[in-house]
C-alpha cells in the first residue's frame, strides 16, 4: 500500500484526513447582514442589537447601543413615525414587533436609573455654533461634543426642545420626560444660548466668522395661510400658535365650537388640545380617513376622544356672523402628487355644506424663514439645499430639519443632525491635518450609521473583502464578520425556528379620562411585556450564537472558536472539510449566513 494515500478503511480514528472540501463551489461565510428596520430607521439604529440586549435583561447595554445615533430614546418611542415596524420581517410572519414602545421601555429605564452619556475622551480644538435646540440642532450637539468638539447652541425661545417642547402636547410627551434627556444631553458639556435669535443676515454672518462649522437647525415657524380665510375674521388662528399656548399653559378661550382645519399630527394635536380645554371640535381634513397625514394611532385615539373628523372636504368661504362664524366647504376627490407634500384636489359637484363655529385653527403646515440667514445659501424651493451629507454649498455650513428636509418628523431631524455632526467632524479633523482612519472609520461607521452613498468607505466602515485562515477558513467573530450591502427578507430566516406570538397590545387611558387632563395617553410596556417582545425579534442578520451551524453541519466543518472574556468569539468554517452543501445557511435563524461562490 502506498504510504502517501489515505487509508481505504477508517483506521486512523479521524476523518481530518479526508479533506473533502475539494468538492465544493461555494463557501458559507457568516456576515453581519443589514435588517429591513435599520435600512428604514431614520438615525440608522442598530435596532437588532438592542432589542437582542433588552432580550438579555441588559437594558442599560441597550441603552447605550440607542444613544449611539439617538440621544432621545424616551422621547423617540413616545412620538417616532416608526417606519421600521412597516418594514420589519416578523410582519410577514404573525406581526411587526413593536420597536418603538420597547425603545420607550428602555428610555424610561435609564431616566429612572440616572445614566449619563461618558465624557468625551479628548478636548478638541474647534469651536461649532448651532442655531436653533430642536431635534435636528440638539442631535448634532450632542454627536459633536460626544467627539470632543466645543459647541454653542443658540435657541431663539426660552427653553431648549423646538418643536419636541412647542409642537407636541404632554399628552403624548411628558414634559419631564423631555426635560430629563434634554438635560443629560447638555451635561455633556454642550454650551446653550436661550432666548437668543440669530434673526438677521449680519447675525448670522457674525456667527459664521466666529465658529469653525455652523449647523443651521432654524425649523420651519413661517405659517401657511388659506387663501379662501381671511386671518383677520374674529376667531380664526394659527394652529401651531394655539398648540405653542396650550402647551405653556396659557390656551386662550375660543368659545364652544372649533374647527381645525387640517389632516397632519399638528393638526389633530390642536384639536386634541382643544378638546381638553372643553371645546367641541371638528377637523376638516382634505385627505380620505386612510390618506391622512397623521399616524393611525393618533386618529383612532382623536376618534376616542370625541372628535368628529370630515375626510376628504375642502374649505372654500367662511364668513362672520353674530352667531360666529359661518364656514362653507365641498366635498373633494384627493390625490397625493409624485413630490412629497404635493397633491391635486377635485371639488365633487352637489356636495356644498356648511359648518357653524366660534373659532377656527389652521394647521396646514409651515415653512421655514430663510430670509434671515441672507442670500449666501443655495436654496431648494422653499428650504435650504443640502446634500445627503447635509452640508450646503457654502464651505463650513450645514443645515438639517425642517429649514432643509419636508421629512416632518423628530426622528428624520435627529438623523439629519447626525449625519451632519459626523460630516463635521470629518472635515474639522482634515483641516486641522489630524485626521486618521481610526477616527473617521471607528468613531462613526463602526457603531452602525448610516452612511450616504457617496461616503468613501463601504457600510459599516468595513471593507468588503472576507478574511481567509491558513485552512481557507472564514472567521465569523463579534468584530471580524464582513458586512454585505443586501437586506435580509423574509425568505432569508429560517422561520421554523420562531414560534407565533401576539404583539403586545396598546394600553391607553380611558378616553373619558382623557380629556379632563394631559396625562400620557399611551401607557409603558410592562416588564413582562417588554422581555416577550423583545423575544419575537428575528435579530435580521445579527448573528446570535445560537450553535445552529455548528450543529447541523453534516461534516463538522463549522467549529465554535472560545468565547473572550465571556463574550461569543464566533465560529470558524473550516474551508477544507467544508462540501459546500448549504444546510447550515438554510438552518440560520436569523438570516446571518451566506454562501460565496468560488471560482477555481
Amino acid at each position: 500500500m502506498n504510504a502517501a494515500l489515505p487509508p481505504p478503511i477508517w483506521t486512523t480514528g479521524s476523518t481530518e484526513v479526508f479533506k473533502t472540501g475539494t468538492w465544493r463551489a461555494a463557501l458559507p461565510r457568516h456576515v453581519r447582514v443589514p435588517s429591513p428596520c435599520h435600512q428604514a430607521c431614520p438615525v440608522g439604529g442598530e435596532i437588532a442589537d438592542w432589542i437582542g440586549r433588552a432580550r438579555a435583561q441588559d437594558l442599560r447595554g441597550a441603552w447605550q447601543v440607542l444613544t449611539r445615533h439617538n440621544p432621545f430614546p424616551a422621547i423617540a418611542g413616545r412620538i417616532c413615525h416608526h417606519p421600521c415596524e412597516a418594514a420589519c420581517n416578523r410582519q410577514g410572519f404573525d406581526e411587526a414587533v413593536s420597536i418603538c414602545r420597547l425603545e420607550r421601555h428602555v428610555g424610561d429605564a435609564a431616566i429612572a436609573a440616572g445614566w449619563g452619556f461618558e465624557a468625551p475622551q479628548a478636548e478638541r480644538d474647534g469651536h461649532v455654533a448651532v442655531i436653533g435646540a430642536g431635534p435636528a440642532g440638539l442631535s448634532a450637539a450632542f454627536q459633536l461634543r460626544r467627539r470632543g468638539w466645543r459647541v454653542t447652541v443658540f435657541e431663539a425661545s426660552e427653553a431648549p426642545g423646538g418643536l419636541m417642547r412647542h409642537g407636541i402636547p404632554a399628552y403624548r410627551l411628558a414634559r419631564e420626560v423631555l426635560d430629563a434627556e434634554i438635560a443629560r444631553l447638555l451635561a455633556l458639556g454642550i454650551t446653550i444660548r436661550c432666548g437668543t435669535p440669530v434673526s438677521t443676515p449680519e447675525a448670522f454672518e457674525q456667527l459664521c466668522a466666529g465658529h469653525d462649522a455652523v449647523f443651521v437647525a432654524t425649523g420651519a415657524a413661517r405659517v401657511k395661510r388659506l387663501p379662501v380665510l381671511d386671518p383677520a375674521l374674529p376667531g380664526v388662528m394659527d394652529g401651531a400658535a394655539y398648540l405653542a399656548a396650550a402647551n405653556a399653559g396659557r390656551a386662550p378661550a375660543l368659545g364652544r365650537r372649533v374647527v381645525v382645519i387640517g389632516g397632519g399630527s399638528a393638526a389633530l394635536d390642536a384639536a386634541r388640545s382643544a378638546r381638553r380645554a372643553g371645546h367641541a371640535v371638528t377637523v376638516l381634513a382634505l385627505e380620505a380617513r386612510e390618506q391622512m397625514p397623521a399616524q393611525r394611532e393618533e386618529v383612532d385615539e382623536a376618534l376616542d376622544e370625541g372628535l368628529e373628523i370630515v375626510n376628504g372636504a375642502m374649505l372654500t368661504g367662511c364668513e362672520a356672523t353674530p352667531a360666529g362664524l359661518r364656514l362653507h366647504g365641498t366635498a373633494v376627490r384627493f390625490a397625493p402628487g409624485a413630490a412629497r407634500g404635493s397633491f391635486t384636489v377635485q371639488p365633487i359637484d352637489g356636495t356644498a355644506f356648511e359648518l357653524r363655529a366660534d373659532a377656527v385653527l389652521v394647521s396646514i403646515g409651515q415653512d421655514p424663514e430663510l430670509g434671515i440667514l441672507g442670500d449666501t445659501l443655495a436654496h431648494d424651493g422653499g428650504l435650504l439645499a443640502a446634500d445627503t451629507r447635509q452640508a450646503t454649498a457654502r464651505d463650513g455650513v450645514w443645515a438639517g430639519g425642517d429649514v432643509a428636509s419636508l421629512e416632518r418628523y423628530v426622528t428624520e431631524a435627529v438623523g439629519m443632525g447626525q449625519a451632519a455632526a459626523l460630516d463635521i467632524h470629518r472635515v474639522l479633523l482634515q483641516r486641522s491635518g489630524t485626521a486618521q482612519a481610526a477616527d473617521w472609520h471607528g468613531s462613526e461607521h463602526a457603531a452602525g450609521a448610516r452612511v450616504p452613498s457617496d461616503a468613501p468607505t463601504g457600510r459599516a466602515g468595513r471593507p468588503p473583502a472576507v478574511a481567509t485562515g491558513p485552512l481557507g477558513e472564514t472567521p465569523a467573530g463579534a468584530d471580524e464578520l464582513p458586512s454585505i450591502d443586501r437586506t435580509v427578507t423574509l425568505q432569508g430566516i429560517a422561520t421554523w425556528y420562531h414560534e407565533p406570538a401576539a404583539r403586545a397590545p396598546v394600553a391607553l387611558r380611558p378616553a373619558e379620562e382623557r380629556v379632563r387632563g394631559h396625562d400620557e395617553v399611551q401607557l409603558p410596556l410592562t416588564v413582562a411585556q417588554a422581555l416577550a417582545e423583545a423575544g419575537r425579534c428575528f435579530s435580521c442578520g445579527s448573528c446570535v450564537h445560537c450553535d445552529n451551524c455548528v450543529i447541523v453541519c453534516p461534516d463538522l466543518a463549522v467549529v465554535r472558536r472560545p468565547d473572550v472574556n465571556g463574550a461569543p468569539a464566533g465560529y470558524t468554517v473550516l474551508g477544507d472539510y467544508c462540501k459546500g452543501c448549504g444546510l447550515c445557511v438554510r438552518e440560520c435563524p436569523t438570516g446571518s449566513m451566506t454562501m460565496q461562490e468560488e471560482a477555481r
